[in-house]
């Protein structure tokens, strides 16, 4: 399998698609979620087959429920499989979260605390997807709201634990790292610069909502606006002591037109281009 570009991509949206294929524009990969892609053909695979010709490809799942107490979906892990050995994607990634009790979907990703009990059932289930794709995924780090009392484990400390035993890699968030710090009064930088960067396969870059409330602001990954500058400081001062790394604009809810959606994964281009070096420097 051979890995993501150091390009700046886009998640591919439907209604981008007409735009894509009038301009090719120069990046150099597009996201799916996974399980929007689980149906044997129409035109949603149409469309992705067409896109497989001419990019790479990042499959991103959301409803694998990794850090669930229970047994994975088999069902949904065969069509998982299925899906990527249809399109080999360059790239398979899920989240550090829980999404699933029993059969109910619950359709978010929510956190779980950080304990040797949590890092085992997580390392079991990272090992039984790897398993089953025969391909590494990343391990993404969560957006968080709240904090457990019973966790026991650095968030940064437990990624890189669940890294070393399963062997899988890991995929920055760096608007995450920025939400999460600033609703737990923490250091981003801190945390950046304690994070395993030689396991990271992959970076994303999203944008956040904010709401004051009498203890300070809560930021809110909500995916629906563009990123935001102290994000874009902080990614630069990562690129400047990483190098180029795969980087995506995620932009979920509140579709933009293709230009501003463009116009974002240009300026991620133009960070990688020159290093990070001229946000970093400013800031």
């Amino acid at each position: 399998m051979t890995a993501l570009p150091d390009m700046a991509g886009v998640g591919f949206k439907p209604d981008h698609f007409a735009a894509i294929r009038a301009e090719t524009p120069p990046l150099g990969f597009f996201e799916i979620h996974a399980e929007n892609y689980m149906g044997a053909g129409g035109l949603p695979h149409a469309q992705l087959g067409a896109l497989r010709e001419r990019y790479a490809l990042s499959f991103h799942g959301v409803g694998l429920s990794i850090g669930g107490p229970g047994a994975l979906d088999a069902g949904h892990l065969d069509r998982l499989r299925a899906l990527c050995d249809r399109y080999q994607p360059e790239s398979f990634s899920e989240h550090l979260a829980w999404s699933s009790h029993g059969a109910e979907y619950l359709n978010d990703l929510l956190p779980l605390p950080y304990t040797p009990e949590t890092l085992q059932i997580v390392c079991d289930h990272v090992d039984a997807v790897q398993a089953a794709l025969g391909r590494r995924m990343l391990l993404e780090n969560p957006s968080t709201y709240v904090l457990f009392e019973q966790s026991s484990i650095d968030e940064v400390d437990f990624l890189s634990e669940v890294a070393r035993r399963t062997g899988c890699g890991l995929l920055l968030d760096v608007n995450n790292v920025f939400v999460s710090a600033t609703n737990h009064r923490t250091d981003p930088r801190g945390y950046l610069e304690s994070f395993p960067m030689a396991a990271v396969g992959e970076i994303h870059l999203g944008g956040h909502t904010e709401e004051r409330l009498p203890s300070g602001p809560l930021l809110i990954d909500a995916h629906g606006s563009p990123v935001a500058d102290p994000v874009w400081t902080l990614y630069a001062e990562v690129i400047a002591r990483t190098g180029p790394m795969p980087t995506l604009v995620e932009w979920d809810n509140d579709i933009p037109a293709w230009p501003v959606l463009a116009a974002e994964a240009a300026r991620a281009q133009a960070i990688l281009d020159e290093g990070g070096r001229h946000l970093a420097h400013a800031s």
